[in-house]
């Protein structure tokens, strides 16, 4: 099992980068960034940064969308910072969540990402698209980084099994993934793809202490966070085809207000339980840790992906460096 951490903009540029630098010296391979540029910094000038400080780690959006930028530009700037890091980019991709919303813009179509993807692969390789018309294509451009989606239903992620180098899947709750995976293969098959190529990414922040109770409180938004794409889950889909421990928590939800979006002690997590906040996140002592992650390695999981944004991230990355990520190499 591969890690990974993810930053959504908020730090000072330099703790960012002195995280990112203790992070790869520590053993994790992947460094995200949250792409929603009115709530938080653009991720793409912290990013270059981030590989401009790190040898090895490879990095990119956790999540970016079709609509926030023209695909053009989004082509080309994955192909210059890919040349910059030496090939190390990776593009994370969705529907679109708070990037949109605090705009007041829905998500996208499932039919728009993938014609995205098959876009940006084809610039990003220096190979020619129609666009608007007339053909355009990036001669310069030569490395297509890997695409990872993220989504939660079932049409999104069979289009993810059919097309995408890896899946996006933001909690560590092994049941869910494994209803989740269900989908991504069945897609994979239908593309007459091996599901065992595509990668599987589970995104959760995590707190390692023996207090429970206060890690809770460090982590309860993430959960509020995820029940947005529940509540746009709901309004797509019969609530019987979707499985109760998705949907249930989301039930007497108040509203979600986008501007205290993964903030600790957000009131928009005031919904959430205490039974929701331990199967999304990971609590409790590293000994917790590594038997939770061991089972979701099991369920299909390829990279845990720590949100590092609920404090005292310094210690998080030791309790992992010493504790947990050599059970795993």
């Amino acid at each position: 099992m591969d890690f990974g951490i993810t930053f959504k903009g908020d730090f000072p540029i330099e703790r960012t980068l002195s995280l990112t630098r203790q992070a790869e010296a520590a053993g994790f391979r992947y460094g995200w960034a949250f792409d929603s540029h009115v709530l938080w910094n653009d991720p793409y000038p912290v990013l270059t940064l981030m590989a401009a400080n790190t040898k090895h780690m490879r990095l990119g959006p956790c999540v970016t969308n079709p609509r926030v930028r023209d695909i053009t530009v989004m082509a080309s700037l994955f192909a210059t910072m890919d040349q910059i890091s030496g090939g190390r980019m990776e593009l994370g991709i969705g529907r679109g969540d708070s990037s949109r919303r605090v705009l007041g813009k829905k998500p996208t179509t499932v039919e728009v990402l993938e014609e995205t993807v098959w876009q940006f692969r084809e610039l990003t390789a220096g190979k020619e698209i129609q666009y608007d018309g007339r053909p355009v294509r990036l001669p310069w451009a030569t490395n297509s980084p890997r695409v990872w989606i993220a989504g939660y239903g079932p049409k999104v992620l069979r289009s993810a099994g059919r097309i995408a180098d890896g899946i996006i899947l933001q909690f560590a709750d092994p049941d869910l993934i494994k209803w989740c995976l269900g989908f991504v293969h069945e897609g994979a098959k239908e593309a007459k793809r091996d599901p065992k190529d595509i990668q599987v990414m589970a995104a959760a922040p995590v707190w390692v202490s023996d207090d429970i109770e206060y890690g809770r409180e460090r982590v309860r938004w993430f959960p509020a966070l995820v029940s947005n794409h529940v509540v746009d889950l709901l309004k797509r889909y019969d609530p019987k085809d979707l499985p109760p421990a998705l949907t249930a928590f989301v039930e007497g939800r108040p509203g979600y207000d986008y501007q205290h979006h993964a903030v600790v002690g957000s009131d928009n997590a005031t919904f959430v339980s205490d039974e929701v906040v331990d199967r999304f996140c990971l609590l409790g002592p590293a000994a917790v840790h590594i038997e939770k992650l061991k089972v979701l390695r099991e369920a299909g999981v390829t990279q845990f992906n720590i949100y590092l944004m609920s404090g005292e991230e310094e210690k998080t990355l030791e309790a992992y460096q010493q504790h947990i990520l050599p059970k795993f190499r």
